[in-house]
């Protein structure tokens, strides 16, 4: 078994890889381009880190979509609930959240990641940051860049852990993709995920309501219903809801160059009882008055309701309580990769063993959003990038 194990990538699946590998024994070096890691962590954590869902693990495995069957036995390996107990023993507890989703106690990242880099240390794990990964030597050997210039990683076995393509600022460009390609490494193309969509809004609604969220909707494509929340951008729209759907309107629009999501203002009520409580207003209401009074809808949603249908077809509490059950949202593109959250494919799953060892390239390992699979927002992210980490590291380990 290998002794010296280089990790190229500061980010989870690195870091997580590194502790274990550590903790068996293995000398441990890791390599960032970042002056400090765990740069997108932090990011991800600023608004309140959540780190896995607490829903049934039968539910959970169905959130990797197509990647489902080689995700799910990792997953399974690695479960939020060991998510969590990994977190507590660093001294970092955690709680569940009304929607079901996990966060650590103290709602922030960086003083999980503090404990986290304190338990490496102590580990004996070695960090080189500002070392930029720029390709391979003919025998497969990594090579790094770095402030003393460039040389071929010396190791046992190298894992890469670049991440994905998403806000490359914080240290993913993708830049690895074609040169893995090159080397014969079958790559899915990537993608954005977790990404807005653009919508062409009137320049009332843009100029009005950009950045209104819209709460407890639901939102439909393609026979599937989705119930979330979701935020007008100045060029569309984008959050949790929308992102669920991600990976189908995604692909609709890349074949027919559109798509129609279709917006449920009031999911908790039936049209029945939607267009009875409508009837019930008075004749002299304007429709947005009517909608206030009698669905408790705020200001944006007639403005809403009329990009998807012209005023004579919300003249009558029929066809009122219609348009808000179903406003047709028309996609028309995709916001840019370097503005989505994560980043869809990736190394595809035939081009690795099931020790996650590149099979084009023997000795080189590779793990998280590399990866091709995506999954949306709530916890389901974070909690596959742990697992691919801690499945090379348990190959590596024996």
């Amino acid at each position: 078994m290998p002794q010296s194990i280089t990790i190229i990538g500061g980010g989870p699946a690195g870091l997580i890889a590194a502790q274990r590998l550590a903790e068996a024994g293995r000398r441990v070096t890791v390599y960032d381009r970042m002056p400090t890691v765990g740069r997108k962590f932090l990011m991800a954590g600023r608004g309140g880190l959540n780190l896995t869902h607490s829903e049934p693990l039968d539910q959970f495995v169905t959130r990797y979509g197509t990647a489902r069957a080689w995700m799910e036995p990792l997953v399974r390996a690695f479960t939020p609930d060991d998510l969590q107990a990994w977190s507590h023993d660093l001294g970092i507890p955690t709680f569940v959240g009304s929607s079901g989703r996990v966060f650590p106690q103290s709602l922030k990242a960086s003083p999980l990641l503090r404990a986290w880099l304190r338990r490496l240390d102590s580990l004996n794990v070695t960090f080189n940051t500002r070392h930029e990964w720029t390709g391979l030597t003919d025998d497969g050997r990594p090579v790094l860049h770095g402030p003393e210039g460039e040389a071929p990683v010396e190791a046992d076995a190298t894992i890469l852990a670049l991440g994905g393509a998403s806000w490359p600022r914080l240290g993913g460009t993708g830049a690895w993709a074609p040169v893995l390609a090159a080397r014969g490494v079958a790559i899915t193309p990537l993608a954005p995920a977790n990404g807005g969509f653009d919508i062409a809004w009137s320049s009332h609604l843009r100029d009005r309501f950009a950045g209104t969220p819209l709460k407890r909707i639901a939102l439909s494509f393609a026979g599937r219903m989705v119930r979330g929340e979701a935020v007008i951008t100045a060029s569309g729209i984008e959050g949790g809801a929308v992102y669920a759907l991600g990976p189908e309107l995604r692909e609709a629009i890349g074949r027919e160059g559109s798509a129609t999501l279709v917006l449920d203002l009031r999911p908790d009520m039936s049209l029945a009882e939607a267009s009875e409580r409508l009837g019930h207003t008075g004749s002299s209401d304007s429709a947005p008055n009517r909608l206030r009074r009698a669905l408790s809808l705020p200001g944006w949603a007639y403005p809403l309701l009329r990009e998807g249908f012209p005023p004579d077809a919300l003249a009558t509490p029929e066809a009122l309580a219609a348009a808000i059950k179903a406003v047709p949202l028309r996609l028309t593109g995709i916001r840019p990769l370097d503005r989505a959250i994560s980043t869809a494919g990736g190394i595809r799953a035939e081009a690795l063993t099931p020790a996650l060892e590149l099979r084009a390239l023997p000795g080189l390992y590779a793990c998280g959003e590399m990866l091709d699979w995506e999954a949306p927002t709530g916890g389901y992210l974070l909690q596959g990038c742990f697992a691919t980490g801690v499945a090379v590291a348990r190959s590596l380990i024996g």
